[in-house]
């Protein structure tokens, strides 16, 4: 199998060195991530600056193609010239896999997120893909275990993949509870619909030392409203593993009667 590796956090971030880590033995890994930090950048690609690509070691002995752009851009310009440049024209990764990430992408976050927008891609160009993420505890003092974190998303990827074949423009949204240490246990795994109750966020007002008003998005971790039922937030909080098929088409088929009903005719 060869695997795409990609993120949203940038190529030096510790997610991305502790999931090439525990993907180990998976497959040959091929690894494309943003130079800097994307994070909420969403499914942003870029059109006016070029996309300058550089070659990096992101974990001791271990190079990467960093690329300055969105999480996207990495995805679009590996699997359109990066990949097939260094495997063989007409040739796909077998899957993308992306993060993981420092943050949980659940709910409307899932829209927001860039490890998403790079897993998204990569389906939408036929490469069926895994987004992973790591609910962490930003408190202070909170701990935080990445390297474990990966090694339970590796479980998850490995039980997903001995239970069936993905299809080509595939993609599962996988997030993982809080883990603090080397000893956290394996969590139990729900698959699960993405939640759409609203975020509990606000803007906080500040002034900046020349007298200028600015604004600060506040919130948790997991800044949602009461999320009842076993959703994604709300089995993100029970401290389970959550899987979340996803798809990239979002017409809303439910709605598409209703339309053609009441503009048939014209007027």
């Amino acid at each position: 199998m060869k695997i795409l590796l990609t993120n949203d956090d940038g190529i030096h971030a510790p997610g991305l060195a502790a999931m090439h880590d525990a993907l180990d033995g998976l497959g040959e890994i091929f690894t494309v991530a943003p130079l800097t930090v994307q994070s909420a950048t969403g499914h942003g690609i870029t059109f006016t600056e070029p996309l300058m690509v550089d070659s990096v070691e992101f974990r001791p002995g271990v190079m990467g193609l960093a690329v300055d752009g969105r999480p996207a851009d990495c995805v679009k310009l590996a699997v359109q010239t990066l990949w097939p440049a260094k495997f063989g024209q007409g040739t796909l990764p077998d899957l993308t896999i992306s993060g993981i990430n420092a943050g949980a992408n659940v709910g409307i976050n899932i829209l927001y997120s860039g490890t998403v927008a790079a897993a998204v891609e990569s389906a939408f160009l036929g490469v069926p893909s895994i987004a992973t993420s790591l609910h962490m505890d930003f408190t202070p003092g909170g701990r935080n275990d990445m390297v474990r974190a990966a090694q339970i998303a590796r479980t998850v990827i490995n039980r997903m993949l001995a239970s069936r074949t993905m299809d080509r423009h595939e993609v599962v949204n996988v997030n993982v509870p809080r883990t603090t240490g080397a000893d956290s246990p394996m969590p139990e795994v729900r698959v699960v619909e993405m939640d759409g109750t609203p975020l509990d966020e606000a803007h906080e007002h500040r002034t900046s030392p020349d007298g200028r008003d600015y604004y600060w998005i506040i919130g948790d971790g997991l800044p949602f409203k009461t999320a009842p039922g076993e959703g994604d937030i709300g089995s993100l909080r029970d401290t389970c593993v959550t899987v979340t098929p996803l798809t990239y088409l979002m017409t809303d088929m439910s709605r598409m009667q209703a339309w053609r009903d009441a503009l048939s005719g014209g007027g």
